[in-house]
């Protein structure tokens, strides 16, 4: 079981837990404290992200800019990643095709589902990542190259 699952489950039955998981994920890798991500559910296989709508992540025409959206699905898939794969291979994000269905003014949701399988060495998996508005509209869809290898033994 990977740090990230075990330190979710361990706090988000208590009071403000996700919350605090959140932050300590984004001390993690700081790029994602700009659209302040409240992690919701996280098992091996599936992850979802919420997102509020607020100013410091609108564009000039007052809705939730597209890169905040960009942002909520990188995060969403790549720590959807982090638990599900062994703890013998690592991953990354080779490349991200997005589409912007529609625009929002509302808080968001990032959901990313992954069948959790054999994993084998250097090879892509795709995963996608569903971002729905509070009416259960889809305006984005994200699809994640993430490259599996071997971990480096140190």
């Amino acid at each position: 079981m990977s740090v990230a699952l075990k330190m979710f489950n361990r706090l988000s039955p208590i009071p403000l837990g996700k919350r605090v998981f959140s932050r300590i994920l984004c001390l993690k890798a700081p790029y994602f404290r700009g659209i302040r991500p409240l992690f919701c559910e996280l098992r091996p296989g599936h992850c979802e992200v919420s997102m509020k709508n607020r100013r410091g992540i609108h564009n000039h025409l007052g809705t939730v800019h597209a890169i905040a959206m960009a942002n909520l699905c990188e995060l969403t898939g790549g720590t959807c990643m982090e638990v599900s794969v062994p703890g013998d291979l690592r991953w990354i994000a080779k490349s991200m095709n997005i589409e912007y269905l529609r625009i929002s003014r509302e808080d968001l949701r990032a959901t990313c589902d992954i069948e959790v399988e054999r994993w084998e060495e250097k090879r892509d998996y795709p995963v996608t990542v569903h971002v729905k508005n509070g009416s259960g509209d889809e305006v984005s869809r994200a699809v994640i190259s993430m490259y599996v290898s071997g971990r480096k033994r140190r």
